[in-house]
């Protein structure tokens, strides 16, 4: 009865992938592999050109995650150029920053990820598991809102980033304009609206998944979905969650801090695995070393994103958000808490986190402040910037020659970071609902909504790792067995 079967390709995540699940003589799934087959050269093809340039080449690495590629390469040019921006700038690339975060926190929960598989239910017909099925369910009032609440973020992207998919505002030791008194009217006037619609987004866990004993039992469930993995995440001086400008720290399984570390540390702490079979590598913890995909403690695997910044940090630093995360824990238990399903929960609170930031930001009288940047004065060094993506913690390191020209890069994304896991839990999920080869849509969906929960991005997750492409070539017969595989 040995047969493969494929899940070609994936589906409502940014950029490609195939799932091939293996199954035993008996039907049940022997391994599987999360593939991603598609490659992004940004780090070659950035190589030679001036390094002032990288933050406007580097948000078309995806059009879905283009705010922390921007600011994470001005970061890193920061301090390849001995550039630390001024109080007000630091503020300014946040405001939009947060912005950034409730645009795509919502996009996911309500287009990609929680709401067709929740609200339209995880075995409902393929045809009606997106964001018209999520309406039917919903209604056209509530769907309405979504849209124009994101527009809402998506306007104050405008305001501060000239273009809100592809930003132009952040530049090495600053950003490029002042905030007009009108315009932070204007964000605080959006802010303040996004806010209680942030507070309705929540309440939707409650009301659609908490409320539900059956899919409590699979948020819950220690078999799927669930993966025993250390925790990276960034932290402010207090220990609590900040998306910028902070601190990265390591949990363990057993809720103990095992690293703390500035970005320009990280070769320190983390390295990446390469395989044959994809173009994703695999990083891990260095101190722990490369164990493969297992689980446990002594595997070197680790997870970044939503629910990894709370177990890592010590709180939210604004009421809602705080009073949210203890209702979190008080649900879930002890940290870390390592049910993935818990990301949609754990990106929801980040999101109303993200609304309560944004209106203090937009009341702080320093992003009127004209004074908005520090000249460089060097253009040959090494810098690593850090920040934490809707997808988890993103590095960009950067070095540079004696005429300001990128001489080497290295992009280390959250979806890779997370990729180990990913894999972890779709084998998981294949070997509880695949049994006897019996198989159908709605399992199959279930096995997509172990990657699904980590909102991941595959376009700007992949790089050359072992000198050149790997490629293989396999040719078929008629009847799909495979007669010849070529490769390199």
């Amino acid at each position: 009865m040995k047969k493969t079967i494929h899940i070609e390709p994936v589906t409502r995540l940014e950029g490609h992938a195939k799932i091939d699940i293996f199954l035993d003589e008996q039907g049940n799934v022997e391994n599987t592999y999360f593939q991603v087959v598609e490659l992004r050269g940004f780090e070659e093809f950035c190589k030679g050109r001036p390094a002032e340039e990288i933050p406007r080449i580097v948000t078309r690495l995806c059009g879905v995650c283009p705010w922390p590629h921007h600011l994470a390469s001005t970061l890193a040019l920061d301090r390849v150029f001995n550039a630390e921006p001024p109080p007000a700038a630091h503020k300014i690339r946040e405001l939009g920053y947060c912005a950034h975060m409730i645009e795509s926190h919502l996009e996911h929960f309500f287009v990609l990820g929680m709401a067709p598989d929740f609200v339209v239910g995880p075995k409902a017909n393929p045809l009606q598991r997106n964001i018209l099925g999520v309406i039917a369910k919903v209604g056209m009032e509530l769907g309405a809102k979504v849209i124009q609440h994101r527009g809402y973020a998506v306007e104050i992207e405008n305001i501060i980033g000239g273009k809100s998919t592809h930003p132009v505002f952040s530049l090495p030791g600053g950003v490029s304009h002042p905030i007009t008194a009108e315009q932070r009217k204007r964000i605080r006037e959006l802010a303040e609206k996004l806010v209680p619609f942030c507070e309705l987004t929540l309440g939707l866990v409650d009301k659609v998944i908490l409320s539900n004993p059956d899919y409590m039992a699979l948020l819950t469930d220690k078999n799927m979905y669930y993966h025993n993995s250390y925790h990276m995440g960034m932290t402010d001086d207090e220990g609590k969650l900040t998306f910028y400008g902070g601190k990265l720290k390591v949990m363990d399984q057993e809720g103990k801090y095992i690293a703390e570390f500035e970005g320009k540390d990280y070769l320190r702490y983390v390295a990446e695995q390469p395989v044959e079979w994809s173009y994703l590598k695999f990083p891990y913890l260095k101190q722990i070393g490369w164990k493969g995909l297992v689980d446990g403690k002594e595997s070197g695997l680790y997870r970044v994103a939503p629910l990894s910044r709370l177990n890592v940090c010590n709180g939210m630093k604004t009421p809602k958000a705080q009073q949210a995360y203890e209702v979190f824990f008080n649900k879930l238990g002890k940290k870390p808490v390592q049910n993935s399903l818990a990301y949609h929960w754990a990106r929801a609170i980040e999101a109303l986190y993200a609304a309560e930031r944004l209106c203090e930001l937009a009341a702080d009288d320093d992003i009127l402040s004209k004074k908005l940047r520090t000249l460089c004065r060097k253009v040959e060094g090494e810098g690593v910037g850090i920040i934490e993506a809707p997808r988890g913690t993103l590095f960009h390191h950067y070095k540079t020659d004696a005429n300001g020209m990128m001489i080497d890069l290295n992009l280390l994304v959250a979806t890779s970071q997370n990729y180990g896991a990913m894999n972890i839990d779709v084998r998981n999920v294949a070997r509880a609902l695949i049994r006897e080869g019996k198989v159908d849509q709605g399992i199959l969906n279930m096995v997509e909504m172990a990657f699904r929960a980590y909102d991941p991005c595959f376009s700007c997750a992949t790089h050359a790792a072992i000198g050149r492409m790997p490629m293989q070539i396999s040719i078929r017969d008629h009847r799909g067995s495979e007669i010849k595989r070529l490769g390199r």
